[in-house]
């Protein structure tokens, strides 16, 4: 299984954000929840998603990665909420 993070982060339904990726040479939308964006660091004020993405970057990919690798990609898109993210 081949996972390329290739971006840009745009702006999707409801505040959330989307990432673009290509997985084994398909195209592949990550779909990043606004409250994932908000839950992953409650105490920083959250103006535009975009930068909020942009700060934790690395960590949603890394959250995306392992989603994917553990087959939860389906139609040419994932969905990543919450709930996946790591307990601390």
């Amino acid at each position: 299984m081949k996972i390329e993070f290739i971006g840009p982060a745009s702006l999707g339904e409801s505040q959330s954000v989307i990432y673009s990726a290509m997985l084994d040479g398909r195209p592949l939308a990550c779909h990043f929840s606004y409250e994932l964006l908000e839950d992953l660091d409650p105490d920083s004020l959250l103006g535009d998603p975009l930068e909020h993405f942009a700060k934790h970057q690395l960590k949603l990919l890394s959250i995306a990665e392992q989603k994917i690798l553990n087959g939860h990609a389906h139609n040419g898109k994932i969905e990543i909420y919450s709930g996946d993210l790591p307990a601390d």
